[in-house]
């Protein structure tokens, strides 16, 4: 068999190639993207990659898994002590399926549930409408105050009037710490189960920048990628408290996970885990995680000089979020991702609180440093990128999109067409290019 991807597949080895080189000339600005180093990249691109092993260590269904096992051991062990909690399930595939594990571990159909408020920076597994955890369970949204602070006086409200089951703590655009204690109090109050997704500040907990949920919450769950810097997977954790509430909460969690849910693990993907998890516990990701947390904050300074408005007015953790009604208008995340985009600086259209459009044509720009940090950038780099943000947004300050909804999609094709032949977008292109290829990408050159 001809092993060399160039010669055995042109099409698909140039297309990797291609997106090498757009990693290498861009900005990677989304806070839930990270780079994963060589040695990750090379566990999941292993022969672990073609083995069985559905169970768990010692009591699998298949064969010849007596190294398999020792991996899964390894990465368990890892998280355990990273995290400092007494049990851990590794084999989520990714994020989404840990979370519908811990329904299916704690809760029945048509149990309530609270999350927070998709439009305000919540996940879709915590209960959004159209998401199987609102499509199963009876889910009462909490909302963020004003600054886009979660409304911790609400979540008692609606805990108190409707005794969820569970409670959430957790976002996907949330420029600020959780107050786990608070959440742990109310679910008290209750009886109901409280857990902490910590997906986008996995990496800032363990690097010590971020409070954990552990003394607080029963489970804990996260994705590996992110802030964490592994491959894309899932864990969940069950904490001390979580076995004081139920012994035998960790058996569920892995009954949930499988056979309730999935079938083999991707031994592979446990194996790039247990590489990122050791990384965590040295002294240079902490260093990484703390560069992360002043990237953000610096990049926050830089975009407020220069008269833009954030949600909270700043950042806490890894993640800003931009408003634009006052430079592109309602809706205006579309147009904002799309200018940006054109000159390399990759970030995702989002939601704000209470925002006036749909999550179609959201109203917020959401960025983040993980990737930026990874790849040795400071304060002085978050400066220039803020200058160049700045620059580009003003440039296109006299755009917005129709009110017309059904003229949004044809004015949106037709204004991307026009973005490459604009001299501020090419002036910033070049800058984009300049500054990124000074700073090698993890995996890929460093």
């Amino acid at each position: 068999m001809n092993n060399n991807l160039q010669s055995q597949d042109p099409d698909i080895f140039g297309l990797i190639e291609k997106e090498k080189n757009r990693q290498k000339k861009g900005l990677e600005m989304i806070p839930s993207e990270n780079y994963a180093s060589s040695a990750v990249l090379s566990a999941v691109g292993s022969v672990l990659v073609d083995k069985y092993s559905e169970g768990y260590p010692g009591k699998r269904y298949y064969g010849g898994n007596e190294f398999i096992d020792q991996v899964e051991k390894l990465a368990q062990e890892r998280a355990r002590t990273l995290f400092g909690v007494p049990h851990v399930n590794v084999q989520p595939y990714s994020g989404s399926p840990a979370n519908f594990a811990v329904y299916l571990a704690t809760c029945q159909p048509g149990d309530t549930i609270m999350g927070l408020n998709l439009p305000d920076g919540g996940h879709l597994t915590h209960g959004w409408k159209v998401s199987a955890t609102a499509i199963f369970f009876k889910s009462v949204p909490y909302h963020v105050r004003e600054e886009g602070r979660v409304d911790l006086d609400e979540v008692r409200r609606l805990a108190q009037e409707h005794k969820p089951k569970l409670i959430w703590a957790g976002a996907t655009a949330y420029p600020y710490q959780y107050e786990y204690e608070e959440y742990a109090k109310i679910a008290d109050e209750v009886g109901a189960y409280f857990v902490a997704d910590i997906a986008h500040v996995a990496g800032l907990i363990v690097g010590g920048v971020h409070a954990s949920p552990v003394p607080y919450a029963h489970i804990v769950t996260t994705t590996t990628h992110k802030t964490l810097r592994g491959p894309r997977g899932g864990m969940i954790m069950v904490t001390e408290r979580g076995f004081q509430k139920d012994p035998e909460l960790g058996d569920k969690v892995d009954k949930a996970v499988f056979p309730g849910l999935q079938g083999g693990p991707h031994d592979n993907q446990t194996a790039g885990i247990a590489v990122a998890l050791k990384e965590a516990a040295t002294p240079e990701f902490r260093q990484y995680a703390e560069q992360i947390v002043k990237n953000s904050k610096a990049l926050a300074e830089n975009l407020i000089a220069h008269g833009l408005k954030l949600v909270g007015n700043g950042s806490e953790n890894h993640l800003i979020l931009l408003d634009l009604i006052p430079t592109l208008g309602v809706g205006g995340g579309v147009l904002g991702s799309e200018i940006l985009g054109a000159a390399g600086i990759t970030m995702n259209k989002n939601t704000i609180p209470k925002d006036p459009s749909s999550p179609f044509y959201p109203s917020g720009l959401r960025m983040g440093t993980p990737a930026l940090t990874s790849r040795g950038m400071g304060e002085k780099e978050m400066s220039l990128i803020g200058d160049m943000i700045a620059k580009l947004l003003k440039e296109f300050s006299d755009v917005r999109l129709p009110e017309d909804k059904a003229a949004r999609p044809e004015f949106v094709r037709k204004f991307v067409a026009e973005l490459s032949g604009n001299a501020v977008v090419q002036e910033v292109l070049r800058e984009v290019e300049s500054l990124a290829t000074s700073f090698p990408v993890p995996g890929i050159e460093g």
